[in-house]
Formats: C-alpha cells, sequence, structure tokens
C-alpha cells in the first residue's frame, strides 16, 4: 500500500510528489518517535521495569519495524541479499552510528547488571548467525526457525528478569505521566508513525536517488540499512532530548538482537537464500572477511568497556564513528 502511494505520487506530480512524501515521512518518524519513548517510559514507571530493559524490548520492536518488513518483503521476492544486508547493515548502523552519536554527544554510566543480559544474547545470536554464514553459507528454513525461537526465548528472559528484579527500575520524573491505557495508545501510535514513516523515506528516497543518476547498488547500502535504522535514530534523539539515556542505549541494543533473530529469522523462515557472494576481495567473500568482522567488532567496542567500568565514555562514541566513515568509504570505494 505504501508502495503504492510513492509510485502513485511519482506518477502523478513527479519528483515534487516524492519529496513531500519524503518530508511526511521524516516528520511521522520524529513525532511517532516521541509518542513511543512516551509510551515506553510510561509503562517503565508503573510497573517499575528498568528503562534499559524496556528499550531493549518494547521500544526495538517498534523501531525493528522498517527491517522486519523490508527483509520479509525482500525475501518473500527472492531477493536474499537485500534480506541479509539489511540485517547486518542495521546493526553496524545503529551501533557505530546511532549509539555511537548517543555516547559522543552525552556519555553517561549505565547499569551494568541490566545491561549484561541483553549483551550476552546478542553476543549468542550473533555468533550462531555468523557460523551459519561462514560454515554453510545458506541460510535454511530451520536456520530461521531457530532465530526466531531465539527471539522468543530473549523476550521470555527479559520479562522474567524484568520481574524479579523491579528493584533496578531507575527514578525518574522525566516524561509524561501516562495511564496503562494511555502509555499502549501512544506504543501503538508510535509504532505506526515510525513504520510509515520509515517506509516513505526509504520509497522515496530511493526514487529521489534514481532521478539524480545515483547506482542501484549505493542506493542498497544507504537508503535501504540506513533507512529503515532511521526509526532508532529518531528514538534515541527524542531519549536524549527528554533526558532517558538508558532508554537510548538499550533501544540500540535491543534492536541490534532483533535484526539478528527476529528479521532475518523471519525473511530466512519465508524464503531460505544462499550467502550473497557478489562482491569479493582478493577471491573471498567481502561480507565474511569485512561485514561481519565489523558488526561484532563495534558491538564489543560499545558494549564491553560499558560493561568492565559501568560507563559510556566520549572516546567509544568518537572511535564507533570513524569506524562507520571507514565502512561507507570501504563499501563505496572497493
Amino acid at each position: 500500500m505504501l508502495e503504492f502511494v510513492s509510485t502513485w505520487a511519482y506518477g502523478k506530480i513527479g519528483l515534487a510528489g516524492s519529496i513531500i512524501l519524503f518530508l511526511i515521512g521524516f516528520a511521522a518518524l520524529i513525532k511517532g518517535g516521541d509518542w513511543f519513548v512516551d509510551g515506553a517510559t510510561g509503562i517503565a514507571k508503573r510497573f517499575h521495569i528498568p528503562e534499559l530493559l524496556i528499550g531493549a524490548t518494547v521500544v526495538s520492536i517498534g523501531t525493528t519495524l522498517p527491517e522486519v518488513m523490508v527483509s520479509a518483503t525482500s525475501a518473500a521476492k527472492g531477493i536474499g541479499s537485500i534480506a541479509y544486508g539489511n540485517a547486518i547493515g542495521s546493526v553496524i548502523c545503529n551501533t557505530a552510528l546511532i549509539a555511537a552519536l548517543t555516547v559522543a554527544i552525552m556519555p553517561a554510566p549505565v547499569n551494568r547488571k541490566t545491561l549484561s543480559l541483553p549483551v550476552i544474547c546478542f553476543f549468542i545470536a550473533a555468533l550462531f548467525y555468523c557460523c551459519v554464514a561462514i560454515f554453510a553459507k545458506r541460510f535454511t528454513r530451520p536456520v530461521g526457525i531457530i532465530l526466531l525461537a531465539m527471539f522468543v526465548v530473549y523476550m521470555v528472559i527479559s520479562v522474567l528478569h524484568a520481574l524479579k528484579h523491579p528493584d533496578d527500575a531507575e527514578e525518574e520524573e522525566t516524561g509524561k505521566e501516562l495511564t496503562i491505557a494511555g502509555s499502549v495508545i501512544f506504543l501503538i501510535l508510535g509504532a505506526a508513525l515510525i513504520a510509515i514513516g520509515a517506509n516513505f523515506l526509504v520509497d522515496n528516497g530511493t526514487i529521489i536517488a534514481r532521478y539524480f543518476g545515483v547506482p542501484e547498488t549505493v542506493i542498497a547500502l544507504t537508503f535501504v540499512a540506513l533507512g529503515t535504522s532511521l526509526p532508532e535514530l529518531v528514538t534515541a534523539i527524542t531519549s536524549l532530548v527528554k533526558g532517558h539515556g538508558a532508554l537510548s542505549l538499550g533501544n540500540v541494543i535491543g534492536a541490534n538482537i532483533f535484526n539478528i533473530v527476529l528479521v532475518s529469522g523471519m525473511a530466512v523462515t519465508i524464503a531460505p537464500f544462499d550467502l550473497p557472494s557478489a562482491k569479493t576481495i582478493g577471491g573471498m567473500n567481502a561480507s565474511l572477511i569485512v561485514d561481519i568482522p565489523v558488526m561484532l567488532t563495534v558491538m564489543a567496542l560499545l558494549t564491553i568497556p560499558a560493561l568492565i567500568t559501568g560507563k559510556l565514555k566520549r572516546w567509544q562514541g568518537i572511535t564507533l564513528l570513524a569506524i562507520y566513515v571507514g565502512f561507507l568509504v570501504f563499501q563505496f570505494c572497493f
């Protein structure tokens, strides 16, 4: 439906229509992120759940919806390379751009006990995903089912952990005071706006890029991976403005988990695909020697120092941003 609207607008009013829908999508993302943060923090306060844990579950599901839709659609159409690249590229973008900006602008202490659960779950899922890519070189339907099962297990563990450790909740007076019903409504409306906004941005950004002669491969690397990660960026910025730094970090880590287990799991279950091998370096698959190592490295750089010291520091954000720039240069120039 959203693609139809974009195509119709371009056919009727050309480039101007795409630009208008692009701006509408951006506005929807901003408002959706605002409502989603209000709803999530409202739930955290009512149930005394740590904001980082809320960010790693309900907020991350909402901001990962664009990735789910893009990957599932591409897999159903037989374009496994987009589903694969979108998952790994989004993890790298979330960590080395979005989290990096958050840390570089506002480094803050973290709750190591709360942070450890999503970090451990991410690396377990990521290592399984990477082993399949390296050794099997094909993502089969059983692999997709296992990934989806990991998603269910993670959600159950997260909820049980929150119920078992209510004292980990962070006492904050910022944000709107909402009832449970109001919080749920804000979450639903925010998620819907985020999904619509991201689709408008990706679809119409692609149309605009093609109009100006940007190559298809560049469109896939930038507008798809970055476009579907814009909800995480908007939510991170909104969280910082509202003073919820822990929610921002939790959202990024949770979104990274969901990109591996939910986004990839859904895509692979719908339509299994081989490991993409179009781009090589010295005869070796570029994804295996660049994309996957970069994904693991940036997550380790973000989380391991925080688990050791209990703090996020500005040098981490700056280093991650430098890695992201280098990653983009590699993708465009090699």
